[in-house]
């Protein structure tokens, strides 16, 4: 553990007494996916999660956790936040809006607490795996910790993949 600084995310978890790990990962500027991040740190894929925002035309801003190898269902999210339409926020405003950059965003500690959305099959797993709001690291956590932390609602509201419709 020594040698890791301590994210705010990090610090925010400890103020909220809860417990999570922090885990370091090679980081490749050419790729920032979630399938490297899950590679790198030897986890499935289905359990480490990207962070995602999105803008909805009447709800506003708002964040999806997703499974790193599923895409957010830009209909079913629009529906479970409100809004009739949704889509990604442009890459240029992720930063001045969540004080976060592109792989290093979570959904503890952005500038603004926005409505999050998890994905159901982060209550399948003992723990997930996050942004811990930097690149290079991530919080390993209780999906039910960081979803009542953050006062999430979990949905289903990723892609149906075609092999799930077998």
């Amino acid at each position: 553990m020594a040698g890791i600084q301590k994210t705010n995310a990090a610090r925010l978890l400890d103020k909220a007494k809860i417990q999570y790990e922090l885990v370091p990962y090679e980081v490749d500027e050419n790729n920032l996916a979630a399938d490297h991040v899950a590679e790198e740190l030897g986890e499935d894929i289905n359990q480490v999660f990207k962070t995602l925002v999105l803008h909805g035309d009447k709800s506003g801003y708002f964040v999806c956790v997703v499974p790193g190898n599923c895409e957010v269902d830009l209909k079913k999210v629009a529906k479970v936040a409100g809004a009739k339409k949704a889509e990604m926020i442009p890459m240029k405003e992720l930063l001045p809006l969540t004080g976060y950059i592109r792989g290093g965003c979570t959904s503890i500690g952005m500038k603004k607490q926005f409505p999050t959305f998890f994905h159901e099959t982060a209550l399948d797993f003992e723990f997930i795996f996050v942004s811990a709001g930097q690149r290079g690291l991530q919080l390993k956590l209780a999906p039910q910790d960081l979803i009542k932390y953050v006062r999430g609602v979990v949905a289903d509201i990723v892609v149906k993949n075609e092999e799930d419709e077998e």
